[in-house]
């Protein structure tokens, strides 16, 4: 396995300047071969899907090798993997990350329909949302996993 170098505890580092205490924003890594359904995904997740949660910064990428890139660098906080893209689907991808980085983050599948969500049991994924993309599905599944990735204040 490859290490992924994250914080000990598997959550983001709250980034504070002299004028806020905001937390940096969360990166998500959104794979489609399709700019389509990378477009899709965004807009249906928007700048911050919930209020508890920090902004969120895409990272859009079109190719395996880019995604295997990112990942590795350990700065990304979430990936949402295009089952359907071409030639590498995001299952397989998906299957990869988790065997191959320590303490990968969440991945969220997007399968071809609803039947195939034991397709991304296989892959070891956390989420899977079906096509078409449901904005409010895909939302909810993207909140509950970032929920992990950030500090709790008090």
């Amino acid at each position: 396995m490859r290490p992924c170098p994250v914080p000990p505890t598997g959550s983001i580092t709250a980034v504070t300047d002299a004028n806020s205490s905001k937390t940096a924003p969360l990166k998500v890594l959104v794979y489609s071969d399709d700019v389509n359904t990378r477009r899709q995904v965004i807009l249906a997740l928007g700048r911050r899907p919930h209020p508890d949660l920090p902004e969120l910064e895409y990272v859009e990428v079109a190719t395996e090798p880019v995604v295997i890139q990112n990942m590795d660098l350990g700065h990304i906080d979430l990936a949402i993997l295009d089952g359907e893209a071409v030639p590498a689907g995001g299952m397989g991808i998906a299957k990869q990350l988790k065997d191959e980085i320590y303490r990968c983050p969440p991945v969220v599948v997007l399968t071809g329909r609803p039947q195939d969500a034991w397709l991304a049991t296989w892959s070891r994924a956390e989420g899977a949302v079906p096509h078409p993309i449901d904005p409010i599905q895909l939302a909810e599944t993207v909140i509950a996993l970032l929920r992990s990735r950030v500090p709790a204040t008090t």
